[in-house]
């Protein structure tokens, strides 16, 4: 099964874990006691640019019966769309402004440029997700509902169809999310689904509508003569900020290091331990300034797991911290390039798609997913040459050499 102790699966004991979670404590009040007008005009100048990205976007569509009107207007909404999805939309509504008192930039009054209303996701998003973060069966944001990507959960048929699935919500990512909101809505109000005047479903319709009338309705009415083109660049722009949204998602959360955790590890949490899931259950992106500000910053999806509500222009220098803090503690500092990690998150999707009579690991040994009882069979904790406490980043190297070894043996008989 997924990780039942967290403790012992990070070679880490009671001190230590309570040790780590005083220092991540303390990047955190650094940080809110260091913000400020640098980090006000960053948000404001990331609004302005992306303002100004999707009216000069909009402007230049209107000329878009020509081809490279088209695809400059195209691409300028493409990145408008992105920048909002991602480094505002997302980061606002985490209330990572709030501390401003800027009605126009707080997480109680932003509404994003999607089809899910913002209440719904914050809901399903802010307090599921980030509380229960890669719990299997409390967090419904592993496989989203559809995908299986732990060998916890048990096959069903319908799983041999989510390599087709995985493509379909890709280019739908913007409603396969709101459709998941919807039904977490559902279910904390007790609706049923087919009561289809309900509150949620009340205001899903209004933002569909309001999306829809905006992007393939009006923009497309004004262009005149061009609206096909128009309408098509809208299309376009969606599919374009869908799929980057979806790459970076499922970067941090699905590739090989990003473990999964039991209800049972869950039930007498600590704030430490709640910190060492977020450190353990995340994967980054290695990205520069620009590629970071593309993804919202979430190329450092540890360092946003752990501090969710703080400014995101600070996390490439608290991730210097927390790296910082992985190596003192011997814990592995998951991250890689953006195709690697999505890489390794398809080949997830492909291969438990398959029943587990095809798989050869367990769910206690395997890329994906992993327990504390992945290190039984390598013996003692303890490092022969140093005579030190082995942590969990030199446990799992040698873990996998140990595998390697295995396999040369096995093919040397």
């Amino acid at each position: 099964m997924a990780i039942t102790n967290i403790n012992e699966f990070a070679h880490l004991t009671d001190a230590d874990v309570d040790a780590l979670g005083r220092e991540l404590d303390a990047i955190r009040r650094d940080v809110e006691e260091s913000r400020g007008l640098r980090d006000a005009r960053y948000i404001r100048r990331v609004i302005r640019l992306q303002r100004s990205l999707e009216l000069g976007g909009r402007a230049v569509l209107f000329g878009s019966r020509r081809k490279p009107a088209w695809v400059l207007g195209t691409a300028m909404l493409s990145l408008a769309k992105i920048i909002e999805n991602m480094e505002l939309g997302h980061n606002v509504m985490h209330g990572q402004w709030d501390w401003m008192n800027d009605p126009e930039i707080h997480s109680t009054t932003w509404e994003w440029d999607q089809t899910g209303p913002s209440e719904h996701w914050k809901r399903a998003h802010n307090y599921a997700h980030h509380t229960y973060t890669n719990i299997v069966g409390m967090d419904d944001d592993v496989g989203f509902g559809i995908l299986r990507m732990t060998r916890d959960e048990k096959w069903r048929p319908i799983n041999l169809l989510q390599p087709i699935a995985n493509v379909i919500l890709a280019a739908t990512f913007e409603w396969g999310i709101a459709l998941h909101d919807l039904e977490a809505q559902q279910k904390r109000e007790g609706v049923d689904p087919m009561r289809w005047n309900s509150g949620p479903h009340k205001q899903f319709a209004v933002k569909i509508a309001r999306q829809v009338g905006k992007d393939f309705v009006l923009f497309p009415a004004l262009s005149g003569r061009a609206w096909k083109h128009t309408l098509a660049a809208n299309a376009m722009a969606n599919l374009v900020r869908n799929l980057w949204a979806y790459a970076v998602i499922f970067c941090g959360h699905f590739p090989d290091g990003a473990e999964k955790f039991t209800a049972e590890q869950f039930e007498n949490e600590t704030r430490a331990q709640w910190y060492l899931r977020q450190m353990l259950g995340s994967a980054n992106i290695d990205a520069g300034p620009i590629m970071g500000f593309l993804t919202g910053n979430l190329s450092y999806q540890i360092e946003h797991h752990l501090f969710p509500d703080l400014p995101s222009n600070r996390y490439p220098e608290i991730a210097v911290r927390v790296r910082a803090l992985c190596a003192k503690y011997d814990l592995p500092y998951t991250t890689g390039p953006l195709t690697r990690q999505y890489l390794l998150a398809l080949r997830t999707i492909h291969k438990l798609a398959l029943p587990d009579r095809f798989l050869t690991r367990t769910s206690d040994d395997a890329p994906e997913t992993s327990s504390e009882h992945k290190f039984h069979a390598t013996g003692s904790r303890i490092d022969a040459d140093t005579g030190r406490r082995r942590g969990l980043a030199s446990a799992l190297r040698a873990h996998a050499e140990a595998r390697v070894k295995a396999r040369r043996f096995t093919r040397g008989k």
